[in-house]
């Protein structure tokens, strides 16, 4: 009878099919984490709003859309933008200015 005490063990082989089925596995959860674990906003949502800039319903943005709007002139849009980029802006984190 062969057994596998004779012919010196699995081998490293035995690996094969754990590996295999761990990488199933990460390739399950990587493809989910992708498309359906996103939430409600779809990847192209996550795309348009880069990392550190504002919102789409940010002051400052709904601010810049007022005065693309042409609602407020320059000089107060300006002036509300000083007081929006202090609460709101870089400085409001205790960062750099």
């Amino acid at each position: 009878m062969n057994t596998l005490a004779h012919t010196g063990g699995p081998g490293p082989w035995v690996l094969l099919f754990p590996l295999f089925w761990a990488a199933v596995v990460i390739g399950i959860v990587t493809l989910l984490r992708r498309t359906v674990w996103r939430g409600r906003k779809g990847p192209w949502e996550a795309a348009r709003t880069p990392q550190g800039a504002p919102g789409p319903s940010s002051p400052i943005a709904l601010l810049g859309r007022r005065f693309a709007a042409g609602e407020i002139d320059e000089d107060e849009h300006w002036r509300r933008l000083s007081v929006l980029d202090e609460q709101f802006g870089r400085t409001a984190g205790g960062g750099p200015a």
